[in-house]
């Protein structure tokens, strides 16, 4: 069984997959594929529904026909749970539940009740059966899904995977942060809440300031762990997606970030509690993890004998195209209503000198191709991906195979993120491209 992955698509125009000779050689090979998986970063509700203050950036509604345009490019398993999945709001979502179901895709991540959004999907092939599980760590506070009860209905939205964040600073800084504390009277306006049972004590050793938790260490530094409660709840679906399928898919969006070598925290590197949770998800029984919400590339490491991809980056990349926003995004960006959609994202980007437009490493990416013998895998091809940025926003952020030394340059990124998680990979040659090698009895 040959199994694809791919990042995020955004997707607001047709995409002619079959018919443009400059990227059909990259769909060809997804159709190829047994099972294809991509993660599904827009909102397909025809932009119905309420705009929600709180959103992912922007508001990615979209007309429900790429939803179509996805399923012809060759795709069969959709990841839903990210930090857009809400951007209409429940009612937005519902929107988005009924176009997905009616065209009988397999998705997973989003529901009308916390159960709903944590079960996972399976499409079944002739070679064998591919379970994904969806969730993500990226959200607002609300739009998680909440549990149903005997006495109440539950609350539609996504599958979490929560985190817990330390923010350890040295003796002297809780000092100094505790008299500030102190002097601004929020000491008392705590104990105060606590008095009424609005709050809680603080954990020893910690000073909740803000809704920050901060304790004393050796180095100043964000610590990141996973939610227990999120993973057990996970990998509880895990296990039954092992009993009953060949190969278990866990989609992880997570935007947060880690340290690098410098110390510094860096958008190439996964927070802690990422890395932590996808291991557990593979002790648990997945047998690929694939990550994506950064909108561009991470590592790869191969836990026990099973990949992580940390982020499979962008794969289509038209988020400068959405063709309705609601007047939250015009606030969000400090810019007048009057502006047209496009002349909104050209004030963002300050006409392409900062942000998505400005870093060629938002518009470049990677494809596995994983080959399953019984279960198990053999080898994976990795395949560099161009979104070709240019100046013109219509037509940078379509993926296409890329050849020569800008495939080459692609995956030797990929490979040097990759090599402090220890994986090695060997560079080899297609007919179309150059790709990266990895096999299990190397």
């Amino acid at each position: 069984m040959k199994i694809c992955l791919t990042g995020d698509s955004i997707l607001f125009r047709p995409l002619n997959s079959r018919t443009d000779l400059r990227i059909s050689p990259l769909f060809d090979m997804i159709r190829s594929c047994d099972i294809s998986f991509t993660n599904l970063e827009l909102v397909p509700n025809d932009f119905v529904g309420d705009p929600a203050l709180d959103m992912g950036g922007t508001h990615f509604g979209a007309s429900s026909w790429v939803l179509d345009e996805l399923n012809e490019a060759g795709f069969d398993l959709f990841a839903a749970a990210t930090n857009h999945s809400l951007d209409y709001s429940i009612s937005g979502l519902r929107k988005t539940l009924a176009e997905l179901n009616v065209r009988k895709m397999r998705y997973a991540g989003i529901g009308l009740h916390l159960e709903d959004a944590r079960r996972p999907t399976y499409f079944t092939h002739p070679t064998g059966t591919v379970a994904m599980i969806s969730c993500t760590s990226t959200f607002a506070r609300g739009q998680e899904a909440a549990m149903q009860t005997s006495a109440m209905q539950g609350r539609p939205g996504i599958n979490p995977l929560r985190y817990n964040t330390i923010y350890q600073i040295s003796a002297d800084e809780m000092t100094s942060l505790r008299n500030i504390y102190q002097k601004l009277g929020l000491q008392r306006v705590k104990d105060d809440k606590i008095q009424l049972g609005f709050a809680f004590p603080a954990p020893d050793g910690i000073l909740v300031f803000e809704n920050l938790n901060f304790r004393t260490g050796d180095e100043t530094k964000v610590i990141t762990t996973p939610n227990i409660m999120d993973i057990q709840a996970i990998t509880r679906w895990i296990a039954e997606a092992r009993m009953v399928s060949d190969t278990v898919i866990l989609s992880i969006h997570a935007h947060e970030s880690g340290y690098n070598d410098k110390d510094q925290l860096d958008v190439e590197i996964p927070a802690d509690f990422l890395v932590a949770a996808a291991r557990q998800a593979i002790d648990a029984g997945a047998d690929i993890i694939a990550c994506h919400g950064p909108h561009l590339l991470r590592g790869m490491e191969i836990h026990n004998g099973k990949p992580i991809f940390y982020s499979l980056g962008n794969f289509i990349g038209q988020n400068e195209l959405v063709e309705r926003l609601p007047v939250e995004s015009y606030m969000a960006n400090r810019v007048s209503s009057d502006l047209t959609p496009h002349q909104l994202y050209k004030a963002r980007s300050n006409n392409d000198a900062k942000g998505f437009p400005a870093e060629t490493r938002f518009w470049e990416t990677i494809m596995p191709i994983g080959t399953y013998q019984n279960g198990k895998l053999e080898s994976l091809e990795i395949h560099p991906i161009t979104l070709t940025l240019c100046p013109a926003a219509h037509i940078r952020g379509i993926p296409s195979l890329a050849r020569g030394k800008e495939g080459q340059r692609i995956l030797e990124k990929f490979a040097a993120l990759s090599a402090p998680f220890g994986t090695v990979l060997k560079m080899g040659e297609t007919r179309d491209a150059p790709v990266l090698l990895w096999r299990a009895d190397s």
